[in-house]
């Protein structure tokens, strides 16, 4: 049952061998990747802490200056940006 398993670590073919150039190439395209798929899910975060509160967090920050909430969604948004930088290094 294991046979095919083994012949595959027992393969003798030899990896592509890629540039220094195409592997800094390869690693900027992933990183751009994971960039623009974690401010995409932030954003949903953000939107979504927006309609589960019972007010508006716009108006209390902008217009009511309310440093408590402020605070608060501080705190949010940085917990979210540290879920979404562990995921995203592995």
């Amino acid at each position: 049952m294991l046979e095919p398993i083994r012949g595959l670590a027992q393969s003798t073919e030899p990896l592509p061998a890629s540039t220094g150039l195409e592997l800094l190439l390869q690693h900027l395209v992933a990183a751009c990747v994971f960039s623009v798929v974690g401010i995409v899910v932030f954003l949903v975060c953000l939107v979504l802490m927006e309609k589960l509160t019972p007010f508006s967090i716009l108006h209390e920050i902008g217009e009511e200056h309310n440093l408590a909430v402020s605070i608060v969604v501080a705190a949010i948004v940085l917990g979210i940006s540290i879920i979404i930088a562990a995921s995203v290094i592995g």
